[in-house]
């Protein structure tokens, strides 16, 4: 993947009806993606070296951002999936890489503003089954 702009990716969550809408006026983005190691290691492993156990860890995805919502209604509706604790369909997409998709939980909202500044917000998500990916 070469060089994009930040600007460019993009989150979406599920409208309810088999689309999705852009999740407000994003400013800053991260995707974490993690991986949890079993370790197997032993008296017999070779040197003392650490062994782990392919394929056995728990596996998540964490996806966070922060700016400012477009309108009434996607702050309605980021807020309610949050107090609702539901569990909704949503994409994250990077330009010239592919698209995520899977069900996340809005695990933190929060609300801020500056005396002569616009009212922003920070959102975090974390997966809550299965992710895929589609390559771009």
């Amino acid at each position: 993947m070469g060089a994009q702009a930040g600007k460019d990716l993009l989150i979406r969550a599920a409208d309810g009806n088999g689309g999705y809408f852009a999740v407000a006026g994003l400013r800053t983005r991260q995707i974490t993606l993690n991986a949890e190691t079993v370790d197997v290691t032993n008296a017999d492993s070779v040197g003392r070296w650490r062994e782990l156990l392919a394929g056995a860890g728990m596996r998540h995805a964490s996806v966070s951002g922060s700016g400012v919502f477009r309108d009434q209604a996607s702050d309605i509706r980021i807020r309610q999936m949050f107090f609702d604790g539901a569990v909704s369909a949503f994409q994250v997409v990077v330009p010239a890489f592919g698209t995520m998709e899977g069900p996340f939980q809005i695990a933190s909202l929060e609300y801020r503003g500056e005396h002569a500044g616009e009212v922003t917000f920070d959102m975090s998500l974390e997966s809550a089954g299965p992710i895929s990916f589609t390559a771009a």
